[in-house]
């Protein structure tokens, strides 16, 4: 009986490690292959960056963006594209590293390697614009503000690690400064929004480089552009005043060629008179 007891518990044992294994979350890796294959198409990623641009203002609206994945994973699969939330999300993260990338590219090797440049473009100047008028209008709250200057989700997660990290600073305050607890709070208020001026600034000082680097590029494009232009210009006035020549030069061929063709016609008839004057001569004879 009681090596039978013994068998029935590791028999327990080993079904509630099986339970655990199946009930733990999939890794990085697992992620990582499933977002490689099967690999994305180029109509499922417009339709993919379509969806995200909808939804990208709900994304700078709030910290917790599960839900909002699940809502990309959901209309996929409505168009036909079975994805999970980690793959629509791991897509994104990648979309946003090649968009950086490209910044300082030429734009016909940009459209060759990155073919979404113009899709992402849109989504960020919208979120630029929106930037602007929040600031402007003076009316956005805390939590919207804090949403508005992250650019990709590892930010986000980046954001929320560091306020986790100053509350957890903010309760040590408030355990050795002992009954301060409004001032710890309204210093703690005080942090935090200097952290968001920080961080917003830090995100504006980006977006001014990066479009600093795109009129760099873009003037270089245009100069490069223009020195063509004037290239091509050249070469035509040079093919145009060759042709000219050609021109002048077959005219002139053309007027002493009839010069010729008119003295012949007058020998021709000089001798044509002259025979039939003699004829008459002789025929009077």
């Amino acid at each position: 009986m009681e090596g039978h007891q013994h068998h029935h518990h590791q028999y327990q044992q080993q079904q509630y490690q099986y339970h655990q294994q199946q009930q733990q979350p999939p890794t990085s890796s697992v992620n990582v292959d499933a977002d490689r294959f099967p690999q994305w198409s180029i109509q499922e990623t417009k339709e993919f960056l379509m969806i995200r641009a909808e939804l990208d203002r709900s994304f700078m609206e709030t910290k917790r963006n599960k839900l909002l994945w699940e809502v990309i994973s959901t209309r996929m699969r409505e168009k036909g594209f079975n994805r999970s939330t980690e793959q629509c999300k791991c897509k994104w993260k990648n979309l946003v590293t090649r968009y950086k990338g490209c910044e300082t590219m030429e734009e016909e090797a940009m459209r060759q390697q990155f073919p979404f440049y113009n899709e992402l473009q849109a989504i960020f100047s919208a979120r630029m614009q929106s930037i602007l008028w929040s600031e402007s209008e003076g009316g956005a709250t805390g939590s919207k503000r804090k949403a508005v200057q992250l650019s990709s989700d590892e930010e986000e997660d980046t954001e929320e690690k560091e306020l986790e990290k100053s509350s957890v600073r903010k309760k040590k305050q408030g355990k050795t400064s002992g009954g301060a607890g409004i001032g710890g709070s309204t210093s703690g208020n005080g942090n935090n929004s200097n952290n968001i001026k920080e961080i917003l600034e830090d995100f504006m000082r980006q977006q001014m480089q990066m479009e600093m680097q795109w009129r760099e590029a873009f003037e270089a494009r245009e100069h490069e552009r223009r020195l063509k232009e004037m290239e091509w210009r050249q070469k035509m006035e040079a093919l145009e005043n060759e042709r000219i020549l050609m021109d002048r030069r077959w005219y002139e061929r053309e007027e002493q060629r009839r010069i010729r063709e008119e003295a012949r016609a007058e020998k021709r008839d000089a001798l044509i008179t002259a025979l039939l004057n003699k004829l008459r001569r002789d025929d009077h004879m």
